[in-house]
């Protein structure tokens, strides 16, 4: 019951690849500055506003949002600390070990926290990354994956049902303790726009100032819980095989994959020649304001109500959703309101309120678990007043999101939300991780960020209402579901998975 792309088995591809390669050479003959030194000299009021606001700047393009990670792990000097529930080893995900293999060969203490359910990495790899004496890696919730065989995965499901279920959704990257980055992106090809076949129109926040020691204090918590265990410690004996001639292997064959030329192409090299401006730009279109970071603890709650609970996140998005005056504008890839939620917006409607959520269709979802609960909840919602739209697999957006990369948009591929945002009364912004279902408001962890700022609250209004034009969505109604706009296969999968009782999963 996991949230996840249905094209896994993707095209190995070049693209990504190529941009992160690129975005190396350049770096690399860029001089040497700490993220800090670098902030000074180039916005000297950012710098002073730090100290008391925190910078926001919403990534909305895939590119921007790789670009943004990478350029800061190059300059970061000191440490690299990252949580990910997804952490694939396509393109994307295995440049990303890369950069941060290279910045632990230059003395910076890299941290990585991996959600252990969908983790795709081998234990060999794991174990040989974690050999670098600058790199520790922790696994959340080992009870799937790494160490875990098949006959003891099974005896997990029937014993320890919901703790298998719960996970760490977290996405976090914090660099130097200065610069943040949260949000929906995983670290895989289809959260950048770089997947051939399927793609997420996803969004992230990029933050600098107090609100990035806040992020950092939920990493140490995560850090210290006895849930985030040491690679080596899960793989017991096989650690004791690794030795310094494998690790140094490991990390040459990394090197050789990001630096081989053979992964360059034109349109890549043409549509990076002015990268050097890209960060700049980001700085200088920053919000400075007072920034509210929020997460839950790890295991998200005693468990004592099974699978029910909610926790510090679930508790703060409902009050900020109850306090709504006026409107209340939201994206969530899955909609399925957990017990209270249809109430919630049905008393906002009688007080006037206007709801409107954008979300995915039966043809753009890549759960259809997920839309099994919103397909059966949707008459509630309408009847609620709640505002419905659908986005298409083929928006008329992705002619935006992919018109730098030809090769790309041959494929066609499919575009999925994922992007997991709000705007209440066109000041308050919500930008994290956190899906509209009982499996984010009870079993899983999650993050994010509070800006009261009416600047990004326009700009994300503009980019949700985008999203919902009649060439991006369709506009569900009482008498109108774009359900049949998919295959009969398809329907009769949704029609099976109605069957089942999974709700409080979903």
């Amino acid at each position: 019951m996991t949230h996840r792309a249905s094209s896994r088995s993707k095209i190995r591809r070049r693209l990504g690849t190529v941009w992160l390669t690129v975005l190396l050479s350049v770096a690399a003959n860029t001089r040497a500055q700490t993220i800090e030194d670098w902030i000074g000299g180039s916005c000297a009021h950012c710098a002073e506003r730090m100290h008391s606001q925190t910078g926001a700047h919403i990534l909305e393009r895939g590119e921007e949002a790789l670009i943004g990670r990478a350029w800061l792990t190059q300059h970061a000097q000191k440490s690299i600390d990252v949580q990910y529930f997804i952490w694939s080893s396509d393109n994307i995900g295995t440049l990303a070990a890369e950069q941060l293999l290279r910045a632990a060969e230059r003395g910076v203490s890299v941290r990585v926290i991996v959600d252990d359910l969908l983790i795709d990495a081998d234990d060999q790899t794991l174990l040989l990354l974690s050999a670098h004496e600058n790199v520790s890696i922790r696994i959340y919730n080992p009870n799937v994956t790494v160490g875990t065989s098949f006959f003891d995965r099974i005896v997990n499901a029937v014993t320890q049902f919901r703790s298998l279920n719960q996970r760490m959704h977290d996405k976090t990257a914090i660099f130097d303790g200065v610069a943040g980055i949260t949000g929906g992106r995983n670290m895989a090809d289809e959260y950048f726009d770089f997947d051939h076949a399927y793609n997420f129109r996803d969004r992230d926040i990029l933050l600098l100032g107090p609100a990035v020691s806040d992020m950092q204090e939920n990493f140490e918590e995560f850090w210290s819980s006895e849930l985030a265990v040491p690679v080596e410690n899960i793989l017991g004996s096989s650690a004791s095989t690794i030795s310094a001639t494998g690790a140094a292997q490991k990390a040459a064959e990394l090197h050789a994959y990001a630096d081989d030329p053979a992964n360059f192409e034109i349109e890549v090299r043409e549509a990076i020649s002015n990268l050097s401006n890209a960060i700049p730009a980001l700085l200088a279109d920053m919000n400075w304001q007072d920034v509210e970071f929020i997460s839950d603890a790890p295991g998200k709650n005693d468990g004592s109500l099974g699978l029910a609970g909610g926790g510090l996140s679930t508790r703060r998005l409902i009050d900020a959703v109850k306090n709504a005056r006026h409107s209340v504008l939201i994206q969530s890839p899955y909609l399925v309101l957990p017990p209270g939620g249809v109430e919630l917006f049905s008393e906002l409607h009688s007080r006037g309120v206007r709801t409107r959520i954008s979300t995915n269709s039966l043809a753009s979802t890549d759960n259809i678990p997920a839309f099994s609960g919103y397909h059966r909840q949707r008459p509630r919602l309408l009847n609620a007043g709640i505002e419905l739209f659908e986005f298409k697999p083929h928006p008329g957006i992705q002619a935006e999101l992919i018109e730098r990369y030809p090769t790309l948009a041959a494929n066609n591929p499919v575009f999925a939300i994922h992007a997991k945002s709000m705007v209440i009364d066109e000041r308050l912004v919500f930008i994290g991780t956190f899906n509209l279902d009982p499996r984010s408001a009870n079993l899983n962890t999650e993050v994010g960020v509070f800006v009261e700022s009416e600047k990004l609250a326009r700009q994300l209004t503009e980019s949700i209402e985008r999203d919902m034009l009649a060439e991006n969505s369709w506009h569900t109604t009482k008498e109108y579901a774009p359900d049949f706009e998919v295959s009969r296969g398809k329907r009769l999968q949704l029609g099976f998975v109605n069957l089942l009782p999974i709700e409080p999963l979903l």
